[in-house]
């Protein structure tokens, strides 16, 4: 198999650009509990009582977790890609990519679904390598409209396809669990790139494949 070395990217691209890690100057970790505990006197808890001791390490033991992305630059991830694919030259696609994400505006869940697609153009990347890419941008504080960019932008930056496509169905906790109050809301939001955007044929093929008219569930949803 003809393995494709790493690519050294000319420039940075927007999607190189916002994967880079935080600044080195972020707090420590004893700092970070210790805000975790303001909040929670702020709530109106006794963040000394036996239930709450070792809820600040907890709570930031989980944004380690749930940002996780920072730590990850999702242009390497697509670095390493194969050249021997027969003369394949039509839709690869991962569809129903389980996806976790946190609203940047008030830190609360966003959870769906994500379906990428590309047209390679000689090459192609393993497909686990698609799914680390969405996790490496979900796991940052987001909205929806960018996630969706920034995964498209990435693999046609790097992989230089014919065409990408990924299409996100989501549900935000913020207008769910508060303020306006709506469960089973969803929100897709797509980008189109390339031949996808270009030529309808193909976008249909892939909208096909993507299922696009089925609900979207959530566990606890109302059947």
């Amino acid at each position: 198999m003809n393995v494709q070395p790493p690519r050294r990217i000319r420039g940075r691209s927007a999607a190189a650009k916002s994967a880079a890690s935080p600044a080195a100057d972020r707090p420590s970790r004893a700092e970070a509990e210790a805000a975790v505990r303001t909040l929670l006197r702020w709530a109106g808890d006794d963040p000394s009582r036996e239930g709450l001791i070792d809820t600040p390490a907890r709570v930031v033991r989980a944004y380690e977790e749930f940002f996780a992305g920072y730590e990850t630059d999702p242009v390497e991830l697509l670095q390493r890609t194969f050249e021997e694919t027969d003369g394949y030259d039509e839709i690869v696609m991962l569809r129903d990519i389980r996806l976790e994400s946190h609203c940047e505006h008030h830190m609360v869940p966003i959870i769906g679904r994500a379906h990428v697609a590309y047209l390679p153009h000689k090459r192609v990347v393993g497909i686990s390598k698609l799914a680390r890419v969405v996790d490496a941008f979900a796991r940052r504080l987001q909205i929806q409209e960018k996630l969706t960019a920034q995964i498209a932008n990435a693999i046609n930056d790097v992989l230089q396809p014919k065409g990408v496509a990924v299409v996100i169905e989501a549900a935000h906790q913020c207008m769910t669990t508060r303020g306006i109050h709506k469960p089973g809301v969803s929100m897709v939001t797509s980008r189109m790139l390339g031949a996808f955007r270009d030529d309808p044929s193909t976008r249909r093929e892939f909208l096909a494949m993507v299922g696009a008219s089925r609900p979207l569930r959530f566990a606890g949803d109302e059947s």
